[in-house]
């Protein structure tokens, strides 16, 4: 676990863009030079962090090995198809539940429920909204299976609408559906929403635009690794890929945005697309979690000072040296820290 990795990169300070690459060729020393328009050409000597566990670091190294370049959305799909179909058994195994699949407000659903749900959290549920960049489904039962049978509540896995074929509202238009079919059951304050990546940025879309039809709020809200803001990408965006250091670096600017096929012809600035442009006051209080190599880490992080500017109760909690949504990956002492803590949050908040 002695691997050091060494990044050259040049970063625009004002158009944010990064051109990155990545060798293991022989140890450098630290530079940093910069060009009139103050673009910075960086080497950075990255050891293998020793602040987390041996498996972290061990999932790091191998990380390295993986293979990355362009794919269809046909081989997309099929990918987070595959991994989403093998890591959701191992997710039932750990964490054993009760699935049904249904229709809720004429959306597809699946009702994940304990095995055992205590008397007092009968009256909750939770709503689970799936990562997978909008055009994929990579977390559906693989994030709702743990918070169910750790938070011993029903989670409502939502399988909202895709794009490009469907892009920016449909999905909000989904998960509000289900959202209004479920008060006609449950209370608000009975109500949590939470999702990772697409659906952490989906959970704030839709809760900005239930305040905006004057509907009642849920309890709390789970933002994992999320973004409030398509107009600019963050920081962390032009730095790193989904598995962190290695893999393709894709750096955008004002010219190349990212995520275009689910704005599609929506305005950037549109405050329920990304609601950092939106009233935040009254917000439920919300738990943000990322990690310091993660892609969304700028993101998450802005959207987390927003809430508070707004005088919201939002946490925040960055994990050491992982990348995106390492909580799917159940091999690591972290995912299980990240689990029961996501679970607490909503044990404390929701139908209390």
């Amino acid at each position: 676990m002695k691997t050091k990795v060494i990044r050259a990169m040049a970063v625009a300070a004002t158009l944010g863009a990064v051109c990155l690459a990545q060798s293991n060729s022989s140890l450098q020393n630290d530079s940093a030079t910069f060009n009139a328009d103050q673009t910075a050409y960086i080497t950075r000597v990255v050891p293998m962090p020793s602040t987390i566990s041996p498996q972290a670091q061990h999932w790091l190294a191998s990380l390295t090995q993986e293979k990355s370049g362009p794919e269809s959305l046909a081989e997309r799909r099929a990918h987070t198809d595959a991994w989403r179909t093998r890591d959701s058994a191992e997710a039932r195994k750990l964490y054993p539940v009760k699935i049904e699949e249904t229709t809720t407000a004429g959306v597809r659903t699946d009702i994940i429920t304990p095995l055992e749900t205590p008397e007092a959290n009968r009256t909750r549920v939770l709503i689970n909204l799936h990562g997978g960049g909008f055009n994929s489904d990579s977390g559906s039962l693989i994030e709702g299976i743990p918070i169910a049978n750790l938070a011993k509540t029903k989670v409502v896995s939502v399988y909202y609408r895709l794009a490009p074929e469907n892009p920016f509202p449909a999905a909000v238009d989904d998960v509000v559906a289900v959202y209004k079919e479920l008060l006609k059951t449950y209370k608000p304050h009975s109500i949590g929403i939470f999702g990772t990546s697409a659906g952490a940025i989906l959970t704030a879309e839709v809760s900005v635009r239930l305040k905006q039809l004057g509907l009642p709020l849920p309890a709390a809200l789970g933002i994992f690794s999320g973004l409030g803001d398509f107009s600019r990408p963050g920081d962390s965006w032009q730095l790193f890929t989904l598995n962190g250091l290695p893999g393709e670096l894709q750096p955008t600017d004002a010219n190349h945005p990212h995520d275009d096929q689910y704005v599609g012809k929506s305005d950037r600035r549109d405050p329920v697309l990304s609601p950092l442009f939106a009233d935040l006051h009254g917000m439920p209080p919300s738990l943000l979690v990322t990690s310091t190599r993660d892609i969304l880490l700028s993101s998450t992080t802005i959207f987390h000072r927003a809430l508070l500017h707004a005088g919201n109760d939002a946490q925040l909690v960055v994990f050491e040296a992982l990348p995106h949504a390492f909580w799917y990956h159940f091999q690591l002492p972290e995912t299980t820290e990240a689990l029961e803590l996501m679970a607490k949050f909503f044990d404390e908040r929701v139908g209390r």
